[in-house]
């Protein structure tokens, strides 16, 4: 690993920074952010605002002009070297006269992969990888998880009280948690690809699952939503059906799925007749369509089912101050798990308040 200099470390923060505006109209593709600078002085930047449109680099490039010249760009991903939607990255930085780029992490994405680097290499320009690694690769992680392992990061969002009851046994759950952990909710919708629940969740609750944010916040797709309906017995007349965006009803066997196309639903089987979603295929499928990250917004059931299959990386449980007690129904139904030894540990990542809620984001470890 190469010593780098705290300028270096700052204006890499600086990229990731400027990354992370893609967070709501970048996927499928990575958020990416590059600044270049000459002689210590910035004097260009950029970040990729959605897919089919200029990368980072580029905007980057083309606001520095020709003091791109004997430049450094610091990039938080390997710059593309093939043709996709726009030209190579590598290419637009040896044409400028980069003389050094500094990239956080390598690009997984099989048609770069290392090329971009070497393509640099190639055309003179000094290279290093790995400053800011972790963070950057944590920028990432849904879109670097879908290239490496096929399928989506996997989040699931629970409200829960203070004692781990998500509702009471009779399902009353309006509300939990409080307005301004509600408003964080839509936040994390809007940075899915796909929100995923079970039918349990739309025959009990009707949800909308799309992102309430203002125009001026959120102007990017709604996320695909996808509904784990085995028997088919989705409503033709679900809120969610009424809305802008697509509904994925994923059943199994060969229903008649006449009805709910007809009201604007897509259907596919995932598995036999008689058998229940296989979730695994679920997100394969996703993964196909370019959804990096996939929001778990359902019921214990369905939440408990991804747990023991190890197909959740990432909870996001909004703890509420007070005691629901003992009339209640808890976050999550494993029954395999039978032991202490079965339990999951979890890596605490973040913990913050919204307004009388504290919201724990923590990684699942298998």
């Amino acid at each position: 690993m190469p010593a780098f200099s705290d300028a270096d470390c700052g204006h890499m923060a600086r990229a990731l920074k400027l990354a992370s505006r893609g967070q709501y109209s970048a996927h499928p593709n990575p958020m990416v952010g590059c600044v270049i600078v000459n002689d210590g002085a910035v004097v260009g930047e950029g970040w990729h605002q959605r897919t089919g449109e200029a990368h980072a680099e580029i905007n980057a490039l083309a606001a520095a002009g020709d003091k791109a010249r004997g430049a450094t760009a610091y990039v938080t991903l390997e710059p593309c070297a093939h043709h996709g939607k726009t030209p190579p990255c590598a290419n637009a930085l040896a044409d400028a006269g980069i003389a050094q780029v500094i990239a956080a992490v390598e690009d997984p994405f099989p048609e770069v992969a290392g090329r971009g680097l070497a393509a640099l290499k190639a055309a003179g320009i000094e290279t290093e990888v790995g400053l800011m690694r972790a963070p950057a690769e944590m920028l990432n992680a849904g879109y670097i998880a879908r290239i490496t392992r096929g399928w989506p990061r996997v989040r699931v969002k629970v409200a829960a009280s203070i004692d781990g009851a998500i509702a009471m046994k009779s399902g009353e759950s309006q509300w939990i948690s409080g307005a301004e952990a509600r408003e964080d909710v839509q936040h994390l919708r809007a940075r899915s690809g796909a929100i995923l629940t079970g039918i349990g969740t739309v025959l009990a609750d009707d949800p909308s699952l799309n992102v309430r944010l203002p125009s001026s916040t959120f102007s990017g797709l709604q996320p695909l939503r996808v509904v784990l309906d085995s028997d088919l017995r989705m409503p033709v007349r679900a809120a969610m059906l009424d809305l802008s965006g697509e509904t994925l009803v994923c059943c199994v066997g060969q229903p008649d799925t006449g009805p709910l196309e007809r009201a604007g639903a897509e259907v596919r089987s995932f598995g036999d007749a008689g058998a229940k979603v296989d979730v695994s295929r679920v997100l394969a499928e996703l993964a196909g369509r370019g959804v990096n990250d996939v929001l778990v917004e359902a019921g214990p059931g369905l939440t408990g089912h991804l747990l023991e299959q190890k197909l959740v990386d990432e909870l996001v449980i909004y703890q509420a101050p007070h005691i629901m007690g003992s009339e209640t129904r808890t976050m999550f139904q494993t029954p395999s798990w039978l032991r202490l030894a079965d339990r999951k540990s979890l890596e605490i990542s973040d913990v913050r308040r919204f307004g009388d809620d504290t919201r724990i984001t923590a990684r699942v470890l298998y």
